[in-house]
């Protein structure tokens, strides 16, 4: 009898929050590497609640907080279940039956917020509910995922598996909502590689990066509110992409590499994918911040893509370029951020004519010719 031992086989878990916040990180092609997560979310909300009981903002039986749409809303609803928290979760229409099924299944109380024209679109309209829980809950924790530095925080540890695991990195590219993975990961990999290309991926309609506020039908990336964790100043580049790009490339990454990602993967992937092969010499590594189990009657399914309109197709010729955010059309768009301040970006230092000093009258090369009637 012949026996195998396999590496790293053997550990035992101490629960399904420890046994899945970590991403896989997985070769796709030769100087492209995926750190693909089952949850992404997970690690930052267990993150989180472990730095609120450490500080004694948490005790047994108590209530959290909080408002997400999506994969935080699981993440939190996975720990408060196993650590015993009441949970609140404040989102809005993108929740679908199926996830509301599975919050509630683990003991989760959901509120759907109606937006009606509040300011910061329908993410400031659940801020603002959950403000008003916590008035009426005054013990309440709130994590505050958009705002917490605990969440971009969260990511040190998948910052040293990707040095364990891929060595020095030239490029990470990633999805931006909150703003935790692409600048928490990027923030801990720059004091080896100062060096490091940041790639944000967004989508037109988010306000994050400077486009107007408008539908998002690429969900799960974008805001219509500035995340406190998104700090601009560490983005060299920023692109935008369109709902049918990213579901195609969400596809194809399936098709072609046998990963079933959620939409927000395939938009990393096309960004990522792209940035790669104009840069064969370069080492690139894409977060995929979920899998595709929650998208199989969406993202995956052709009626419910016809019934939206949208026909998945890659972009030709990839990304426009632009100099500004407002200058970007409704198609896939790049923009060199240059580790720039919103702020800078928005409104360009404008030269000070008046500060030039004038020629002296001697200097002028030609008389100035008389204008005659």
């Amino acid at each position: 009898m012949t026996t195998t031992t396999i590496a790293g086989v053997g550990r035992l878990h101490d629960s399904v929050v420890d046994a899945t916040e970590l991403p896989r990180i997985i070769q796709v092609t030769d100087n492209l590497y995926a750190a693909a997560f089952s949850l992404m979310k997970l690690l930052p909300a267990r993150y989180i609640i472990d730095r609120a009981e450490a500080a004694g903002l948490l005790r047994p039986g108590s209530r959290i907080i909080e408002t997400s749409s999506g994969t935080f809303a699981l993440g939190l609803a996975m720990v408060c279940r196993l650590r015993g928290y009441d949970l609140t979760i404040v989102g809005d229409s993108a929740i679908d039956r199926d996830l509301r099924n599975r919050l509630e299944m683990l003991g989760a109380t959901v509120e759907i917020v109606e937006y009606a024209g509040q300011s910061g679109g329908i993410q400031g309209a659940r801020l603002t509910r959950v403000e008003e829980l916590r008035r009426l809950h005054p013990d309440s924790f709130v994590p505050g995922q958009y705002d917490n530095p605990d969440n971009p925080g969260a990511y040190g540890v998948v910052a040293d598996l990707i040095g364990e695991t891929v060595g020095s990195v030239d490029c990470l590219v990633g999805p931006v909502g909150s703003g935790g993975s692409t600048g928490g990961l990027a923030a801990a990999l720059r004091p080896a590689d100062p060096a490091l290309h940041l790639v944000g991926v967004d989508t037109h309609g988010s306000i994050i990066f400077g486009s107007p506020d408008g539908p998002r039908t690429l969900r799960g990336l974008g805001s219509s509110i500035h995340p406190g964790n998104v700090r601009h100043s560490a983005y060299d580049e920023v692109h935008w992409v369109t709902a049918p790009e990213a579901f195609h490339a969400t596809h194809e990454l399936f098709r072609n590499h046998g990963l079933f990602m959620g939409p927000t993967s395939g938009a990393s992937f096309q960004v990522a994918s792209w940035w790669a092969a104009q840069h064969p010499d370069s080492k690139v590594v894409m977060v995929l911040p979920d899998e595709g189990y929650r998208y199989q009657s969406t993202v995956y399914h052709a009626e419910w893509l016809r019934e939206q309109g949208i026909e998945p197709a890659p972009a030709p010729g990839g990304p426009v370029t632009v100099d500004h955010p407002l200058d970007a059309p409704s198609a896939w768009t790049r923009l060199v951020w240059a580790r720039r301040g919103f702020d800078d970006v928005m409104t360009p230092e404008v030269p000070d004519l008046g500060a030039l000093a004038a020629p002296d009258a001697g200097d002028l090369a030609e008389p100035v010719a008389e204008v005659r009637p």
